[in-house]
């Protein structure tokens, strides 16, 4: 801090902010986490300044003898780590990343099946405002309206009918176990590719408490920076017999030069996931989300499916007389971070929803567990049940400040 404490004080004194907010806030948006400071390292370092457009042994500048390396290694780690045939490690994004896939294998108004927005999906999996949902033919599927879970026998028959080209599995708010085994049966069935969009769940497949999906997959993407703990940024697994066109695709297709450091702290990323800590790691996320889970049920908030097999849950606020938008801006007020979400059949906008995506791969990252989440669900509770009470509010806020002491940012 100290060189852009001289250069630019404005935006030192916000990073500033930033940082006391991660310290002093329970972070319980799922998709959120935070990095070593090895990863912060590698993607501050001297990477930044190197262009490196292509790939190694085919880069079309000089100079990259070191950062083709770095790529390599980032490449072999990542086919090691999930036991992939081929990984590219470019994709600035997740988006871009289901982007090179698309590209790849799709022309302009085909069929994508994939699950929907509003019970789950992602926006790049063909919502209308989205590229996706711009340029192919999008034909979503649900969850079931009792069980709030994914009906593969009626994803078969909406296959079956439309014939997609490409089926997307994956999710951003579904808190159950996804059968990529099924899905590939599905996929087979008709013809269609698999894509699984694990971006999610990486940290756990990682970590071996989620079902792998690459052995049943075409294609895999995936975020750096959510359960697998990373740099923001992406990647792609595929079957060997599809690397040149993905790889084609990425670039020159969809990108320029690679964002070397972010590379370099990807690389990292993945030798610390290959660990027995980090399999540790992925396996306390899901007993803290099922012990959140547990503390929030016998609270008296409904969840969607009734509980979580993953690192998330879906909390229905509907009998608490809160929308979701309401309670987002309620729990921030006292340190707690989450997001407003759309439960499936929500009767309410996505702006303001009737729910509310929990998670718990950042706190366990600072060290908190079983315990810390039955009291954290009882101060979500009390916020939401005194939220007009200033008084017991300030008591929650004060509670939130003392519990995040105890478990320093960088202490892992």
């Amino acid at each position: 801090m100290n060189f852009i404490a001289k250069v630019d004080p404005e935006i030192a004194s916000l990073i500033a902010n930033e940082e006391a907010r991660q310290k002093e806030h329970l972070e319980l948006i799922p998709s959120e986490n935070f990095v070593s400071p090895a990863i912060l390292e590698a993607q501050g370092s001297v990477l930044t300044n190197k262009y490196a457009e292509g790939y190694p042994g085919k880069k079309y500048y000089g100079g990259c003898e070191f950062v083709e390396k770095i790529e390599e290694i980032a490449i072999k780690r990542a086919c090691d780590l999930f036991g992939a045939d081929h990984a590219n490690v470019q994709p600035h994004c997740g988006t871009q990343a289901n982007m090179a896939v698309y590209f790849s294998f799709l022309k302009p108004g085909e069929k994508i099946m994939a699950m929907n927005l509003a019970h789950g999906g992602h926006l790049s999996h063909g919502s209308p405002v989205n590229f996706s949902g711009i340029f192919y033919k999008v034909i979503p599927y649900g969850v079931d309206k009792e069980t709030e879970m994914l009906n593969y026998e009626e994803i078969y028959n909406i296959a079956a009918k439309e014939k997609p080209k490409l089926i997307v599995a994956g999710a951003s708010a579904y808190p159950r176990f996804i059968d990529f085994q099924r899905f590939k049966e599905i996929a087979d069935a008709v013809g269609a590719y698999l894509m699984v969009d694990m971006a999610h769940i990486a940290g756990l497949v990682a970590g071996g408490v989620h079902p792998s999906p690459v052995p049943y997959s075409d294609f895999v993407t995936s975020t750096t920076h959510k359960t697998l703990r990373g740099p923001r940024g992406a990647f792609i697994l595929c079957r060997s017999e599809y690397a040149s066109q993905i790889d084609k695709m990425v670039f020159p297709g969809i990108q320029g030069g690679p964002l070397m450091h972010v590379i370099a702290a990807k690389a990292t990323c993945f030798l610390l996931a290959s660990t027995p800590d980090f399999k540790e790691y992925a396996r306390k996320v899901v007993e803290n989300a099922k012990a959140l889970a547990k503390a929030l049920l016998e609270r008296g908030f409904r969840l969607v499916s009734g509980g979580t097999d993953n690192h998330l849950i879906l909390v229905d606020l509907r009998s608490f007389n809160i929308t979701g938008k309401e309670a987002e801006k309620l729990l921030e007020s006292v340190g707690i971070t989450v997001n407003k979400n759309m439960i499936p059949y929500d009767p309410r906008s996505p702006f303001i929803t009737s729910g509310i995506r929990l998670g718990t791969p950042a706190l366990t990252t600072r060290g908190m567990g079983v315990k810390e989440m039955e009291e954290i669900a009882d101060l979500i509770y009390k916020t939401i049940k005194n939220k007009d009470n200033p008084k017991e509010l300030e008591k929650v806020k004060d509670r939130v400040k003392e519990l995040c002491k105890g478990f320093p940012l960088f202490a892992w």
